[in-house]
């Protein structure tokens, strides 16, 4: 019975963990489309808002990612079910 609860409060934790995934892509889209609108009001500056875009879309993605390790984590190693 508790290594029933203990693997569904892991799936549902998991599941948790994956909605962190919502954040880097609605940030990344909106940080993309600033990025457009930067460009179009000064195409010259295009080098420097394009770095500055992909550097902070890769600061969001690191979220997502790590969301993702941890999800891996508690369904296939998970480490509280070695405790029961």
């Amino acid at each position: 019975m508790e290594r029933a609860f203990v693997l569904a409060a892991s799936a549902i934790g998991a599941g948790l963990a994956m909605i962190a995934g919502l954040g880097p892509g609605i940030g990344q889209g909106f940080a993309a489309g600033k990025a457009c609108e930067a460009v179009g009001r000064q195409p010259e500056a295009s080098s420097d808002v394009t770095r500055t875009m992909l550097l902070g879309c890769a600061v969001a993605e690191s979220t997502g990612i790590y969301s993702l390790v941890i999800s891996i984590v508690l369904i296939f190693m998970n480490p509280l079910v070695n405790m029961l």
